[in-house]
């Protein structure tokens, strides 16, 4: 194993759902690594993410000559650099199920996603969504319901205890805080254990940082 540093590469902490879903699951387990963040308001923004990103898209992780691209994959490999993390359940229907709901996020969602865009600093009021994205919404409480009550006796997350599964979830959690979607009492007592977390704190300390510094902020049309 290269005994090389992680290098992690990074968009805006306010809108780059992408980045935190690494950045968090690496932060909270306390892996080592050096964090890039490649701002999105730099005019050659793209230019600068191709020199680490062969997709021209964050996040990106560079392991000595290796990198690793997406977001499920640069959690996926720090997992078994990491094994004593633990980023994934001990048990194997446990382990099934929350790499299910991980890909599910990673390719689903489009439209709420679409509709209710990351923004972690700022407040809207509620707004009707389409049925594509209420849908979505009623398909991610779902989930947290059904993973709470099979694998969540072992501690306030998804699976009991942190895993990968909480990162490719968390900036979901900021998208129903941010619009002020109508939730139940399982999706606010897993939001309260997400944003209560040091790591989570931090970055959004980040990101509203980034939007007092400039609030105009936007993301580069290569990831839309």
């Amino acid at each position: 194993m290269s005994t090389a540093p992680l290098h992690l590469y990074i968009g805006s902490k306010n809108r780059s759902s992408w980045s935190l879903r690494p950045w968090l699951a690496m932060s909270h387990a306390g892996v080592p690594f050096e964090e890039h963040l490649i701002g999105y308001e730099l005019p050659d923004w793209v230019d600068r993410v191709a020199q680490h990103s062969p997709t021209r898209k964050v996040p990106a992780l560079r392991h000595g000559e290796l990198v690793v691209w997406e977001s499920l994959a640069i959690c996926e490999y720090v997992a078994e650099l990491f094994p004593g993390a633990k980023l994934w359940p001990e048990g194997r229907e446990a382990r099934a199920v929350a790499r299910s709901v991980s890909c599910e996020m990673h390719a689903g969602f489009m439209d709420m996603r679409r509709e209710l865009s990351m923004d972690i600093a700022r407040r809207h009021p509620r707004r009707e969504l389409s049925g594509a994205a209420a849908r979505d919404v009623a398909r991610v409480l779902e989930i947290f319901r059904d993973c709470r009550a099979r694998f969540g006796q072992g501690g306030p997350f998804l699976f009991g205890a942190f895993s990968i599964a909480d990162a490719m979830f968390a900036p979901v959690v900021t998208r129903l805080l941010t619009y002020d979607v109508e939730i139940d009492d399982t999706a606010r007592a897993y939001t309260a254990t997400i944003t209560s977390l040091p790591a989570m704190a931090r970055w959004s300390a980040a990101a509203a940082e980034e939007v007092r510094v400039n609030p105009h902020i936007v993301a580069p049309p290569s990831v839309l």
